[in-house]
């Protein structure tokens, strides 16, 4: 007999390297829609960003109130993220004068003190519980000033250490490459590693849209013809990849209980689905009633 203990789906993309290359298209994304509205358009850094927090918020909500797991507006809202972040970041460090050092090392704070009050509220900051719409919200909080705190971080490793657009990118890609070593060789905390990834990927991400936007003399690359001014031009990677970020095909949470990964491996398991195949409707109950679903469920998960 095999109980199931019932556990809500995380509403999140599984981690994968999938997960972190939409990530930079985003961040990317984020970089030059913001630049566009502020800049080019004119608009101002305030009105920008009072812009791109409405969409933020729409965005968010909406991922909130989802039932389930659904990667376009996951992706949407983790993108309004990286446009506020864009906008409200400049805001912060130029038009209020606390500069890039100031602003980031503020926006640092303010990433701790809401990984702190996570922590302190539910005792995880694991985005393996993000299951409920508390957790969510402290989730998507630290995630807003995780992306502000990265627009900051680049432009001032760009800006005041000399380091430039290419320079910086370079740097933020090294450090990246030593998270990820001591993710694969040292047992380390992964939800560490996941925050310290998802802070860096954001810089990693707005100076090459910079290297991208900005013309050489003022550090750019020499991609004039590239349309980089226009956000449209870097939505076909970002949407062509966002469908492959889905959940994996049988949650985590429930390969990780002893008893389901044995039950998973039994033969059984292929011939209860071949004999139950010409009644996809039928529920089924294993373990004493302890979760019922319907055959064509099951079969979503392997059969």
């Amino acid at each position: 007999m095999y109980r199931i203990v019932s556990t809500e789906a995380s509403k999140v993309p599984a981690i994968t390297l999938g997960f972190w290359v939409i990530k930079i298209f985003a961040t990317t994304l984020g970089e030059v829609g913001g630049n566009a509205v502020t800049l080019t358009l004119g608009l101002g850094y305030l009105i920008g960003t009072a812009i791109f927090a409405t969409v933020l918020i729409a965005a968010v909500s909406a991922q909130i109130r989802a039932k389930r797991f659904q990667p376009f507006l996951y992706w949407a809202a983790i993108t309004a993220t990286t446009l506020a972040g864009t906008t409200l970041a400049d805001l912060v460090d130029r038009s209020l004068g606390i500069g890039y050092l100031g602003g980031s090392l503020s926006l640092f704070t303010m990433v701790m003190a809401t990984l702190g009050l996570w922590y302190w509220s539910l005792g995880s900051v694991s985005v393996e519980t993000v299951t409920s719409p508390k957790v969510e919200a402290f989730y998507w909080a630290t995630i807003m000033f995780s992306q502000t705190l990265g627009t900051a971080l680049g432009d001032w490793m760009a800006d005041d250490t000399g380091l430039g657009y290419n320079g910086s990118a370079l740097v933020i890609a090294v450090v990246l490459a030593i998270v990820a070593v001591l993710y694969f060789f040292t047992t380390m905390s992964r939800t560490t590693l996941f925050w310290a990834a998802f802070i860096l990927t954001r810089p990693l991400g707005a100076t090459i849209a910079n290297s991208l936007d900005k013309p050489i003399a003022a550090g750019g690359l020499p991609l004039e013809i590239f349309p980089s001014r226009r956000p449209s031009s870097l939505s076909l990677p970002f949407v062509s990849s966002l469908f492959r970020s889905g959940r994996d095909r049988i949650p985590r949470h429930f390969r990780r209980v002893p008893e389901i990964r044995r039950w998973l491996k039994t033969t059984s398991w292929s011939s209860q689905m071949e004999e139950h195949r010409s009644t996809p409707r039928r529920g089924v109950s294993f373990g004493g009633g302890a979760i019922s679903c319907s055959i064509r469920n099951l079969s979503e998960y392997g059969a």
